[in-house]
């Protein structure tokens, strides 16, 4: 019997199927809009449902409570929205979910924390890759440190703050599960390997798109301060008009995804 390796994270199996599919237990729909926008900001989705008058198109049940998929219209087109649960793992399930209803082309918007001093609250940054500090992601993807975003993806979504006059940066970050377990030692070496931000979904979101062909790239705005000795909070959660700035931003990037 070959020696198994040290973590059951290191032994991918490549199969293309499951025991359970998604599409099992969602049925597409004809009219799910193919591009989408995942967000963390529970609060900034409700405000944009309400601003456009958007609907609900679908209420996913899980155990933990009804997730909602909603359909808003922005620049004359319909986009689906939807609130995303914190953490890499449900992240990726009900990523999974929204490509089995119809879903294509996704961009992700949410808050991090910044590991650069130069990365005032409220700054733009592209995810250009992610350190696979989490679980998921080894389940779809062979073993390695990093997952690349989607190139095409991240063009789009480069050339989409571009054109609205949005200053941005790009770069790595860290994706972890445990924000608790944050230590300066760990912080050190993930600053080394040129991790710029550190929140807990990219490196799975981005493995999902990728083992099931589908185009994703995240953007994040400077949450709290972790590049310090001392953590700051810096009212994050607080800054709404920059995050109800980034669904918009979102939704004309995904919308420009399923543009011929």
């Amino acid at each position: 019997m070959p020696e198994r390796p040290p973590s059951p994270l290191l032994e991918f199996d490549p199969a293309p199927k499951a025991l359970i599919e998604p599409g099992a237990l969602i049925r597409q729909r004809d009219d799910m809009p193919r591009a989408c926008v995942l967000t963390w900001f529970r609060d900034a989705a409700d405000r944009m449902v309400e601003a456009t008058f958007g609907r609900r198109l679908q209420q996913l049940r899980w155990e933990d409570g009804p997730r909602p998929v909603y359909e808003i219209v922005h620049e004359s087109r319909p986009v689906a929205l939807v609130p995303m649960p914190v953490g890499g793992a449900p992240s990726a399930g009900l990523l999974e979910e929204l490509i089995a209803l119809g879903c294509r082309s996704f961009i992700a918007c949410g808050g991090a924390g910044a590991l650069q001093p130069d990365l005032a609250p409220g700054h733009l940054f592209v995810v250009t890759s992610a350190l696979r500090d989490e679980g998921t992601s080894h389940h779809y993807l062979p073993p390695s440190r990093v997952v690349d975003s989607d190139p095409h993806t991240v063009g789009v979504l480069r050339r989409t703050l571009t054109d609205l006059g949005l200053p941005f940066t790009e770069g790595r970050t860290w994706t972890t599960d445990a924000f608790y377990r944050e230590t300066a030692a760990r912080i050190g070496s993930r600053v080394a390997e040129g991790c710029c931000m550190v929140e807990m979904e990219a490196a799975s979101i981005a493995a999902v798109a990728q083992f099931r062909g589908m185009r994703l790239a995240h953007l994040l705005y400077g949450g709290d301060d972790l590049a310090g000795e001392v953590w700051d909070e810096r009212g994050w959660q607080d800054n709404h008009e920059v995050r109800d700035r980034l669904i918009r931003v979102a939704a004309t990037a995904a919308l420009r995804l399923e543009t011929p």
